[in-house]
């Protein structure tokens, strides 16, 4: 795509090159100055006239990253870019989706209007929806939110003998079935009960027939850890050892990967929208088909 420019925001630069080589756009630089007092000055390589711009950021930890990705949009705009798409992996602000006692803000949708008004169209990955049937439902711009279904199913096979497709809690179920359909591996659902305290507890039933098996927990976040560490718990005591943990997004809020070694997980493997050490799954294809996808069904400008 001889028409799309590639930007990264800092610590983004692996991604977005990969997503440059992926779409056959051009790769440009985006730097950022930080005057003593705390502001920020955004600045990019160009030309720009006509292009279509891409900006890659990861928004884990969102609020320092948020005016440098505004003012580098607002900045692709005025040096003549015919439209400016964010690629952000990994979506914030999705928690708060309604005002669940008065007087709190629904994050949401102020942030979803945000983005909107600087933006031209959205690309992520497997976001981490609760009440939302869509992200449409606060993003007025086009949004792309491909599944990381392929990526993971992909991995599995490459990587993992016999495998147990495990999901962690039942709102996993229909994702977890996908996964084991793509590779021909059985599945099974962990029941979790969230406490009072924060913690959760994990009930699990495996069928003796697969007690040879490699078991592979798959969840879309990892950010306290809490829910993995149950089902790590759950199937060491069911026999399990070793168990592999799979995230698309890894947060690691909470719990450390040294945390799941201890609790006896085998490996634990994250997808590349979160810049982590255990990045091994890449998402790139499936967010430049949407890229593409998304770029070719927004109008020219005059």
């Amino acid at each position: 795509m001889n028409d799309v420019v590639v930007y990264a925001l800092p610590g983004n630069e692996d991604l977005a090159q990969s997503l440059a080589h992926g779409l056959a756009a051009s790769l440009q630089r985006l730097t950022i100055h930080h005057f003593p007092d705390g502001e920020q000055r955004v600045s990019l390589e160009g030309p720009l006239t006509g292009q279509s711009v891409v900006m890659v950021c990861a928004l884990h930890r969102p609020d320092a990253k948020l005016l440098p990705i505004i003012f580098a949009a607002d900045t692709a705009r005025d040096l003549g870019a015919q439209n400016v798409v964010l690629v952000a992996p990994y979506l914030c602000y999705l928690r708060q989706d309604a005002r669940f006692r008065p007087g709190e803000s629904v994050s949401a949708v102020s942030f979803g209007k945000l983005l909107s008004a600087h933006f031209d169209g959205l690309v992520t990955i497997e976001p981490h929806l609760h009440r939302l049937p869509t992200l449409s439902a606060v993003y007025t711009i086009p949004v792309r939110a491909p599944h990381a279904v392929v990526p993971i199913a992909e991995w599995i096979l490459a990587n993992v003998s016999d495998p147990l497709i495990v999901g962690p809690d039942d709102e996993s179920e229909a994702w977890i079935s996908q996964i084991a359909a793509c590779i021909s591996a059985p599945s099974v659902v962990a029941h979790k009960t969230r406490e009072a305290s924060g913690r959760v507890s994990v009930r699990l039933q495996v069928p003796p027939v697969y007690a040879a098996r490699t078991a592979v927990i798959v969840d879309d976040i990892l950010a306290s850890g809490q829910t993995m560490l149950a089902t790590v718990g759950a199937l060491v005591q069911a026999g399990f050892g070793n168990p592999v943990c799979l995230a698309v997004h890894g947060l690691f809020d909470g719990a450390s990967v040294d945390d799941l070694l201890a609790a006896g997980a085998g490996r634990v493997v994250t997808g590349n929208t979160v810049p982590h050490a255990c990045n091994a799954i890449d998402v790139t294809p499936v967010l430049a088909d949407a890229v593409r996808d998304l770029l070719e069904s927004l109008p020219t400008r005059p």
